[in-house]
């Protein structure tokens, strides 16, 4: 069913629409939404001097001056042509963090709580390192060899981050670096 703005139906007069959107765009009613045609919007002279669609993006950019790499030598290297973190538009994004001691390179040991203490710690010299902490954190993703271990993990991770805790996804993958049992990388509002 297809209705115009322009036809005096309910619809049209209860919402405070533009005069040009009620005489000339064309509405189109399906089940929960309503569409209105982009072409008739665009040659309307309400629209004509809007600036384009996701302008706020336009600001954005892509320099490489606006982004930071974060570097200690008090948390695993990066494995391969990665950062440990980049700083970004006061925002850190911590790289997936593995349970390796930093000296050794080598696992605290094949025990999930254990690289799971060493992961978190290593994160936090990350996050010091960038001027964040823990209570900085948004949003972690925890990515398990396990999900068995899920309860274990929660355990250690809970006394890292104070409340209200970060946004968190936790997965179980087929794989991880050197055969690790747990990797965690997170975002940080700095």
């Amino acid at each position: 069913m297809g209705w115009t703005a322009s036809s005096g139906l309910p619809f049209s007069n209860s919402f405070n629409l533009p005069a040009v959107l009620r005489h000339r765009a064309p509405i189109a009613a399906g089940i929960g939404c309503a569409f209105v045609a982009a072409s008739t919007l665009r040659s309307t002279p309400f629209f004509s001097n809007r600036s384009t669609p996701f302008a706020c993006l336009s600001s954005m950019s892509t320099d490489a001056s606006i982004k930071e790499a974060v570097i200690t030598d008090k948390a695993p290297a990066a494995l391969g042509p990665y950062s440990q973190a980049i700083k970004a538009n006061n925002t850190l994004f911590v790289s997936g963090v593995l349970g390796l001691i930093p000296e050794t390179g080598k696992f605290v040991s094949d025990d999930v709580e254990e690289q799971t203490e060493q992961v978190l710690k290593n994160m936090g010299e990350i996050l010091k390192a960038s001027g964040a902490s823990y209570s900085s954190v948004v949003k972690t993703t925890i990515m398990l060899a396990d999900l068995k271990d899920f309860k274990k993990v929660n355990e250690i991770y809970a006394k890292y981050f104070p409340a209200p805790a970060p946004a968190r996804s936790t997965y179980q993958v087929a794989a991880l670096p050197l055969d690790a049992r747990i990797e965690i990388e997170c975002i940080a509002a700095l």
